[in-house]
């Protein structure tokens, strides 16, 4: 009888499960590979998606979805996070944000040194007359207000800044060489406070350019306290890269002990040949900060090439006073002689990257704002000189003039085998430092660093599938939950249910970096399928139009 009373019960309980309705979500990626962020090994399965979040993940039955998707022997993977982005420009002219989202990176962070506010009428009167190819108004005062002026315009990816020190020093200082007053100071300390509570992640700084340089550390021991208060944290493009690369680092563990404070090194590296081995005392200094107790990170690019501008291969003394003080300089033939000395003598007072790349056929000119100067780009500062016949130093100096901005230029000053050492620190996260930009329009004016479209692609196929520098799974931590982490970013950075929907669909085996320096506007492959907070802005493999992106702020954030 009890035999019989069990089997009853068992043939009920089949019944009813055949008859209960079976659970329905918006979207369902099925027998993936999924990688939840977290570096553990990957398991096969599902992941649900209603609405913006995350429903469920694992294996799903009697479950269906108005759209699903297949992914069998595909990564299933958290949207990346771009530690080090400049496309605050680029998504005002389009918010698709292609070369990025074609890597899978669903929130740019912006910030290094310069935000997108707090402004004030001069500062966007400057804005407005340095501006390049993309021309826009400037229809916002504050940080906060940049970031929803772009989600309301319309943007695919994500959206979040620090605010920039070199930013709030300009608002009350200005360019000029000094250090501020005690009044403009605590004024600084009130618009990081006021950026914080608005949603900014922390305080970046930008340390080896005007007037970023003026600025001394227990400036920015202040201004890294009041981002402090609202658990943000400091971020640094550090005062050397070069010569003074421990000092650099020095500094910046130092800020972070004072202000208590989490911080973070910008695009780390050991710039020019003779500083290549500094790195390994790099990660020493950094380890013992860690075993202090104090929370130390970086971020890189996965290129042996910089880019920035001409004014990295000028000292900041002539810059002073901002672009036209600095031009007005360059026109005086007193000035000229000591500058093409300065420029061509070794020195730790400055950060001299023309130097630090070796000679003038390294450094390669790629971004005018001159529509003359335009088919220069693509050639290097030596064939330009030799095509003027002045000296590499003259060059750079006359571009400067004629082109009415510093010229964007690419460095080459890093070693290979010191990318690999750098992927393989576990504490190091992914930043492009370049815009988002897209094959085609205004974009084609200018050639950008090669990392503008690989930056992300070219970790997972040539460092991790190729060389084996680090496992997948590891990877895709370093770009979703150590960055989000190292934020304070809540429910992002991780494929685990009630978080947010950003979804990253790829194939290990194929995805694949293919900009060039020669030709850099070409978009990596290999990446499927994107969600950005459960909406589909790739499918297979093309943009969808969709520009759900928001603005995600920081644990500071008082609305």
């Amino acid at each position: 009888m009890r035999k019989i009373l069990v089997a009853l019960i068992g043939y009920v309980t089949i019944a009813m499960t055949a008859c209960s309705p079976a659970t329905e979500y918006d979207v369902i990626i099925r027998n993936g590979t999924l990688y939840d962020g977290s570096g553990g090994d990957p398991i096969v399965g599902d992941v649900a998606i209603q609405g913006d979040t995350l429903a469920a993940v694992g294996t799903l039955e009697n479950t269906r979805a108005k759209l699903e998707i297949d992914a069998e022997g595909l990564a299933v993977a958290p949207g990346f996070i771009n530690m080090l982005s400049w496309a605050t420009v680029s998504l005002i002219e389009d918010g698709r944000s292609q070369g990025d989202i074609r890597q899978g990176v669903t929130l740019e962070v912006f910030g290094e040194g310069w935000s997108m506010g707090p402004l004030n009428e001069k500062m966007k009167a400057v804005e407005t007359d340095q501006q390049g190819d993309i021309k826009f108004d400037i229809e916002w005062t504050t940080l906060a207000e940049y970031l929803d002026y772009l989600v309301a315009r319309g943007v695919s990816p994500n959206v979040a800044s620090f605010v920039g020190a070199t930013t709030v020093r300009i608002h009350e200082i200005g360019y000029e060489d000094r250090p501020p007053t005690a009044e403009e100071l605590e004024r600084m300390r009130g618009l990081v406070v006021q950026a914080m509570e608005d949603g900014a992640l922390g305080v970046g700084s930008s340390l080896i350019y005007a007037p970023a340089f003026y600025a001394k550390t227990d400036e920015l021991i202040e201004l890294a306290k009041a981002a402090a208060e609202y658990d943000g944290m400091y971020i640094s493009h550090i005062r050397s890269e070069g010569n003074r690369l421990l000092e650099g680092v020095d500094e910046l563990i130092t800020i972070a002990r004072e202000a208590e404070i989490r911080a973070e090194i910008y695009h780390l590296k050991a710039a020019g040949r003779a500083n290549w081995s500094k790195l390994e005392k790099v990660f020493e200094r950094v380890e013992a900060a860690r075993a202090e107790g104090l929370s130390i990170s970086a971020d890189i690019y996965t290129y042996v090439a910089g880019a920035t501008g001409l004014n990295a291969a000028m000292p900041p003394w002539v810059q002073e006073g901002g672009y036209d003080a600095w031009a007005n300089r360059l026109k005086n033939p007193v000035i000229r002689r000591r500058l093409k000395r300065e420029m061509s003598t070794p020195t730790d007072d400055w950060e001299n990257l023309y130097l630090a790349a070796g000679s003038a056929d390294k450094v390669l000119l790629v971004g005018f704002k001159n529509d003359a100067l335009k088919p220069l780009t693509g050639k290097t500062l030596a064939e330009v000189a030799v095509m003027r016949g002045k000296s590499p130093e003259e060059t750079a100096m006359d571009l400067v003039i004629e082109d009415g901005s510093r010229v964007d230029a690419v460095y080459f000053i890093m070693a290979e085998d010191n990318i690999r050492k750098k992927i393989a620190q576990p504490w190091v996260s992914l930043g492009s430092d370049a815009g988002s930009l897209a094959p085609e329009r205004v974009f084609l004016k200018s050639n950008p660093h090669p990392r503008a479209y690989g930056n992300f692609a070219r970790l997972l196929g040539k460092y991790v599938r190729e060389e084996k520098v680090i496992s997948l799974p590891e990877a895709i931590r370093r770009m979703t939950s150590l960055p989000a982490t190292n934020l304070k970013i809540e429910r992002r950075g991780m494929i685990k249910e009630g978080y947010f929907a950003d979804v990253v669909v790829f194939d290990p085996e194929s995805i694949q970096d293919h900009a060039t320096f020669e030709q850099p506007h070409q978009y990596s492959t290999g990446m499927l399928q994107v969600f950005v907070n459960g909406v589909r802005v790739l499918k297979d493999g093309e943009h969808t139009g969709a520009t759900p992106g928001r603005v995600v702020r920081g644990p500071g954030w008082k609305p």
